[in-house]
């Protein structure tokens, strides 16, 4: 049963389970920072399942609750469900299930819990439906694979020596990235392309564009798919932004869109400048004005901000332009139903559920408050020195992860966004991450002062 032919019923679904032979299902949900959790069952349990949901301690899962409030439910939502096809070696095959976190330990009634990275994501895209709209995302997703040791633990050694758009000698890396293609078109995910990205032993995959919360459930299901798929060729796949230090680093670019009820795409005028409507133009100035304090969520890591330097070909001024790749928000070729904006700064490590949210968010108020972005800058900010960048009236992305993060908690626009609960609790665990990286003292600073001063 793949996505686009979901089950009517219960009753359909565990027929479909009996049909195909699945053994086990796994009922997922994500925490704060975006790592897949899981609850797995046989599938003598299913039944119940489906009907009761299974109890989960949220105090267990980051920023979910404490341990006086932790009694919550995962409830499987039956239209996602899917067979995992690496599975299906053995007599192990095994389906997955999306759930709804509700909070018993508040409300008693399960009420959905209001600090589930789903939910958040559903009360922004609820927002644009609301005025008529659904919000399409298309990402592309970027990893590296390395090669591992002997006990399957992961070197700093690429599965090959490609570089950008490279057609090499068929490798183990190589197999292992069209072995996922084909995982993910045998799932229905429609895969648009992939490709050698710059650094050795990195790739891209890029999907098809869809409804946001569809594809926020498939690049959960495609991380750990990918991993997955990796460890079982003898390889490891990390989607850490920036893994080699003179390398270029992993993004994931996002492309954006409205359209109606009607499937027409509200950022597309052939009679306005661009072509590009004024509903676009606003959306494009309401990431530009919210791009400092969305960056904590797009860009959730300490080692995010070593991808967004000056000489890797990552944003790092805060400016839109047609085509021009140096910019934060690029508009690509292609009009019509294709028309869509770039953001280019968000990094695959991140929770796709809250950076789709806080991007929406930014996007819906520069329409609501007529934020318009100013004319499009198409000089190359790659190659642009600091003097020049401040003279022309460009601000700067935050440098590091601290930055980012006290920006976030002067927004009320991102608290808005993710709710007082998540707001605060993103601000305290990256928070003590950043207190503790701080007080680290690294290798690099050991092996060039410890001996000279």
């Amino acid at each position: 049963m793949q996505e686009g032919n979901p089950p009517r019923s219960k009753d359909e679904l565990l027929s479909y389970i009996e049909e195909k032979e699945v053994k086990f299902i796994e009922l997922q949900f994500s925490d704060l920072l975006g790592t897949v959790k899981s609850v797995s069952i046989p599938v003598g349990n299913a039944e119940r399942a489906l009907s009761e949901g299974v109890y989960i301690d949220g105090s267990s899962v980051i920023g979910y609750s404490t341990v006086e409030e932790s009694d919550m439910r995962a409830m499987p939502i039956l239209s996602s469900f899917q067979t995992y096809p690496w599975t299906e070696r053995g007599n192990m095959k095994t389906a997955r299930l999306m759930c709804t976190i509700s909070d018993v330990s508040r409300s008693g009634s399960g009420g959905r819990f209001c600090g589930d990275p789903r939910y958040i994501l559903e009360r922004q895209l609820e927002r644009a439906a609301a005025l008529g709209w659904n919000y399409n995302t298309g990402p592309e997703m970027e990893f590296f694979l390395f090669r591992t040791d002997a006990d399957g633990r992961p070197r700093l050694a690429s599965s090959d020596s490609g570089g950008y758009f490279d057609l090499i000698p068929m490798d183990q890396g190589e197999r292992v990235r069209k072995e996922i293609m084909l995982t993910f078109d045998r799932m229905g995910y429609r895969v648009e392309s992939s490709h050698h990205e710059v650094a050795p032993g990195q790739q891209e995959i890029a999907l098809r564009y869809g409804n946001a919360l569809t594809i926020a459930d498939r690049m959960m299901t495609m991380k750990l798919g990918i991993r997955t798929i990796a460890k079982q060729n003898g390889m490891h796949a990390t989607f850490m932004p920036k893994p080699l230090s003179n390398e270029y680093g992993s993004a994931m670019h996002v492309h954006q869109s409205l359209t109606d009820k009607n499937g027409n795409n509200m950022f597309y005028d052939p009679d306005e400048k661009f072509e590009l409507s004024d509903i676009a133009m606003r959306f494009i100035g309401g990431l530009l004005k919210h791009a400092k304090e969305t960056c904590a969520i797009l860009t959730s890591h300490i080692n995010s901000y070593r991808r967004l330097v000056p000489g890797f070909e990552a944003p790092h001024c805060i400016t839109w332009a047609n085509r021009n790749r140096s910019a934060l928000v690029r508009v690509p070729a292609g009009r019509g139903s294709s028309t869509r904006v770039e953001h280019r700064n968000p990094d695959p490590a991140g929770n796709p559920y809250l950076q789709f949210a806080v991007m929406l968010a930014a996007g819906l108020d520069g329409i609501e408050n007529d934020i318009y972005p100013g004319d499009p800058f198409e000089k190359d900010t790659f190659k642009m020195r600091k003097d020049s960048i401040r003279s022309n009236g460009i601000e700067t992305l935050p440098e590091d992860l601290g930055q980012a993060l006290e920006l976030m908690r002067e927004s009320e626009l991102i608290e808005r966004t993710l709710g007082r609960h998540t707001f605060e609790s993103f601000l305290h665990i990256k928070g003590e991450e950043w207190s503790r990286f701080r007080n680290h003292v690294t290798s690099f600073e050991l092996d060039r002062y410890i001996g000279v001063v």
